[in-house]
């Protein structure tokens, strides 16, 4: 695990070689330490050399046996929609990966996230702006709760969110239930949230100007009365990518991101060396809990309920696509852009099956598949980075 440790931090960073010492040095010409990368191991040292590939295939798949629509604008704004819900489940997931440790908890989050949002705006009718600050500071709670669980027990990360998974889920249902008078929906977000500014981060669609410009000049399709058909970019899909950036800005060039690849490497040498390794892991939870609960707000606000199945199994899916960016399950080496990929990956393939004459009950196989893939697949890089046999 040292190995691992010495290498995981620098496993994002562009250059692989370390300057040639001067003539007069003592160090010897076969050094280790001096010796320079190949491309080819660089390039297969990226986190997200798999992901990327994987997504290439996907395309090469669809662009042969899909309809032609699912290339145009609209066909990509359908298949980004639930990428990007997924992916920043996959990105907060992915960071916790590296950290070592795992939270299955974070798809019933997502329902239960819904229940606390739906229940501060329709039940007791607090303005949304009130409202998303007690949803989030139940997020920071429970993910505070999940990391002090696992830190003061010392029990698996993995057990403790399992647990948590059924609790969460169990108290969407009994909460949804009292909150609607016996239904496990809960209806009138939109109406509740009135004309505030805050509804437009949360739903709806960015720079529609823009695309109304677009249409008039013939850029992009539009219906036979004029109106774009693709009236402006998803807000998800900005938070996707706004998330994608900072996340990957913090583990390339910060003390933090250093922590995070130090503590999922080896926490023991970590502390050691200082590193805040309790600090960081909680930090992490919390991640996870407030991307969840991005998500139910997302979502919520773009349908106007929310119910108790809302994010069944996401948190499956969102360690698969963070598996597939390049994330090892053993923590310290990862990368958000890869989990970003990867989470591109299945949203084409989930809403792209759709386009062909292939059964859509496939995407289940193809999500074992990949999985599968991806585990074989970092166990090679892993070896490869580490030097094991």
């Amino acid at each position: 695990m040292n190995s691992v440790l010495s290498t995981s931090t620098k496993a994002d960073t562009p250059a692989e070689t370390v300057p040639q010492p001067s003539p007069s040095s003592e160090t010897p010409s076969g050094d280790e330490r001096v010796k320079k990368v190949s491309l080819l191991t660089a390039l297969i040292r990226r986190p997200e050399l798999g992901a990327m590939t994987g997504l290439i295939l996907v395309t090469i798949f669809f662009l042969i046996f899909a309809d032609s629509a699912m290339f145009t604008l609209s066909g990509l704004m359908n298949f980004m929609v639930p990428a990007s819900q997924l992916g920043i489940l996959a990105i907060g997931a992915a960071l916790l990966m590296i950290g070592g440790e795992f939270d299955l908890s974070l798809g019933s989050m997502v329902a239960f996230a819904g229940l606390i949002f739906g229940t501060a705006l329709v039940v007791l009718n607090l303005p949304l702006g009130l409202a998303l600050i007690v949803t989030f500071a139940c997020a920071i709670a429970f993910g505070t709760l999940n990391a002090q669980i696992v830190l003061r027990t010392g029990l698996p990360s993995f057990i403790v969110t399992l647990a948590f998974l059924f609790i969460l889920r169990g108290l969407t249902l009994v909460g949804l239930k009292m909150a609607s008078g016996g239904s496990t929906q809960l209806r009138g977000f939109r109406e509740a949230a009135g004309d505030s500014f805050l509804v437009h981060l949360f739903s709806g669609d960015a720079f529609t100007g823009l695309f109304r410009w677009a249409a008039d000049q013939g850029w992009i399709d539009t219906f036979p009365n004029g109106t774009p058909m693709v009236t402006g970019v998803p807000v998800e899909i900005l938070w996707f990518f706004g998330l994608t950036i900072l996340a990957t800005w913090i583990l390339l060039r910060t003390r933090f991101g250093n922590w995070i690849f130090a503590a999922g490497g080896d926490p023991k040498a970590a502390r050691n060396s200082g590193v805040p390794v309790n600090r960081v892991k909680t930090i992490l939870f919390i991640f996870v809990a407030v991307c969840a609960t991005l998500v139910a707000v997302l979502t919520v606000m773009d349908v106007g309920s929310t119910d108790a199945r809302r994010g069944f199994q996401k948190e499956f899916e969102a360690i698969i696509a963070a598996v597939i960016g390049g994330c090892l399950l053993t923590g310290g080496y990862g990368s958000a852009i890869g989990a970003f990929f990867g989470s591109i990956i299945f949203g084409m393939v989930m809403i792209g099956l759709s386009y062909t004459s292939i059964d859509q009950d496939w995407y289940l196989v193809f999500l074992g598949g990949m999985l599968l893939l991806a585990v074989i697949f970092n166990n090679i890089v892993r070896k490869r980075v580490t030097g094991e046999r």
